[in-house]
C-alpha cells in the first residue's frame, strides 16, 4: 500500500468515527429531550418565575417601608407603628354569601363600610397629628402596600406549590400572567410616590372633570364624603358631583346621585358619568370616548344605586370615559391625561346642548379618586 493509501485509510476512518460520534450524541440528545424536555423547561420556567418575585419582594418591602415612614413623619405617633402596619398588611376582605343573592348589595355596600371605617380608625390612631386629608393620603399609601403585599404572596404561592410538585401546569399558570403582573406591580410602586406627596393621579381624572366644572361655586356635602355644587352649562341646570378633596376619597357617587334623583322626583333630563377607563393596547393615553350606561368601577355598589334609580325614573345615562393605561391609573396624572379633561368637558357641553333643551336639568359625575383635586 502506498503512503498516499495509507493516510487516505486513516483520514476516512477518523471522518467515519467523527460521523458516528455526531450521531450518536443526536440520539441521545433527542432521548434526553423526549424523556426530560419537560422537566427541563419546567426549570427554566421556576428561574424566571424566581427572579420576578425576587423583584416582588423588592417592591412589597420598599412599599412596607415608605408607609411606615410616611406615617412616622406625618402622624409624628408615640410609639412605633411597625407592628400595626404589618397587622394591617395582612388584612383579608370576606366577601358576602351569593348562594342567596337577594340583598347582596346591600350585604356588599355594608361590608365596605366597615373596612374603610376600621382602615382609617387604624391609620388614625397610628398618626394621631395628622389632619383629615393626610389621613385620607396615608390609608391610600397602606392600601398601596396591602395590595404589593398580596401579589407577592399569591406568586409566591403558585412559585412554592409548583417547586414542591414540579407540576408543569401550575408554573405555567403564573408564568403566563408574569407580564401584566410586573406591570401591574411597577405600577402600584409608582403610586406610592403620587399618594405620599397628596399628587392627583390619574384615577382622578373624572373627579378633575367636575372640579373644573365646580370651580368657584358654592359647595355642599351630599353624602359621605361627596360634594355637589349647582351649575349652569349651557342654560341648563347641573349638579355637578365629586369625591371631597384633596384627600385620598372616592366618595359616594351612587348615592349622591340617588339622593338628587329622589329630591327632584326623577325630573332629571340627562345623567353624565365621567371617568377613566383601562386602555387597550395600541389606543392613545388620554383619548376620550363616549357610550351609554354607568361608568363607576369598584366593587358594583354605586353602579349598582345609580342604575336602579335611573330605570325607576326613565333617566338616560350617558358616560364619558378617558382611556389610561395600567401604570397612568394609580400615578401621577400626566399631560396627556389633562388634554383628555379638557376634550371630555367639551363633550359634556355638546351632550347637553344636542340632548336636552334650556331650563332642563341635568346630573354631572365625576368619578374617582380626587386626591390632590380640591373641591
Amino acid at each position: 500500500m502506498s503512503p498516499e493509501a495509507f493516510v487516505a485509510n486513516i483520514q476516512q476512518g477518523f471522518q467515519d468515527s467523527a460521523n458516528w460520534i455526531f450521531q450518536a450524541i443526536w440520539v441521545l440528545a433527542f432521548v434526553i429531550i423526549w424523556i426530560y424536555g419537560q422537566r427541563i423547561q419546567t426549570t427554566l420556567m421556576l428561574k424566571e418565575v424566581e427572579g420576578s418575585l425576587y423583584r416582588i419582594k423588592a417592591m412589597r418591602d420598599k412599599g412596607r417601608q415608605i408607609a411606615i415612614s410616611t406615617i412616622r413623619e406625618i402622624g409624628k405617633p408615640s410609639e412605633d407603628p411597625t407592628p400595626r402596619v404589618d397587622r394591617l398588611l395582612e388584612h383579608i376582605d370576606i366577601e358576602p354569601v351569593t348562594l342567596d343573592p337577594t340583598g347582596i348589595i346591600r350585604r356588599l355596600e355594608h361590608i365596605i363600610n366597615v373596612r374603610d371605617f376600621r382602615l382609617k380608625d387604624e391609620v388614625r390612631r397610628m398618626a394621631p397629628h395628622a389632619d383629615e386629608v393626610q389621613l385620607n393620603n396615608l390609608t391610600n399609601v397602606l392600601e398601596t402596600a396591602l395590595a404589593l403585599n398580596q401579589i407577592y404572596k399569591i406568586v409566591r404561592h403558585y412559585y412554592l406549590m409548583g417547586k414542591k410538585t414540579l407540576s408543569f401546569y401550575i408554573i405555567l399558570q403564573i408564568q403566563m400572567l408574569l407580564p401584566l403582573i410586573m406591570r401591574e406591580s411597577e405600577a402600584f410602586v409608582n403610586a406610592l410616590k403620587a399618594f405620599t406627596l397628596g399628587q392627583p393621579i390619574g384615577d382622578g381624572a373624572g373627579a378633575l372633570v367636575a372640579a373644573r366644572l365646580m370651580y368657584s361655586k358654592e359647595k355642599r356635602e351630599i353624602s359621605q364624603d361627596t360634594v355637589v355644587s349647582e351649575v349652569e352649562i349651557e342654560g341648563r341646570k347641573a349638579y355637578v358631583i365629586k369625591a371631597k378633596g384633596p384627600g385620598g376619597n372616592v366618595g359616594k357617587p351612587g348615592e349622591a346621585i340617588r339622593q338628587i334623583l329622589e329630591e327632584k322626583e326623577g325630573k332629571v333630563a340627562l345623567i353624565i358619568i365621567v371617568d377613566a377607563a383601562q386602555k387597550l393596547e395600541g389606543e392613545r393615553s388620554g383619548e376620550v370616548v363616549e357610550g351609554v350606561g354607568v361608568a363607576i368601577g369598584g366593587p358594583g355598589v354605586d353602579k349598582y344605586k345609580v342604575e336602579e334609580v335611573a330605570t325607576k325614573y326613565n333617566v338616560p345615562l350617558s358616560a364619558i370615559l378617558i382611556k389610561e393605561g395600567i401604570e397612568d391609573v394609580i400615578s401621577t396624572m400626566r399631560k396627556e391625561i389633562i388634554d383628555g379633561v379638557e376634550e371630555a368637558i367639551e363633550r359634556i357641553k355638546r351632550l347637553i346642548r344636542e340632548n336636552t333643551r334650556e331650563g332642563d336639568t341635568v346630573i354631572i359625575a365625576g368619578i374617582g379618586n380626587t386626591i390632590g383635586i380640591s373641591q
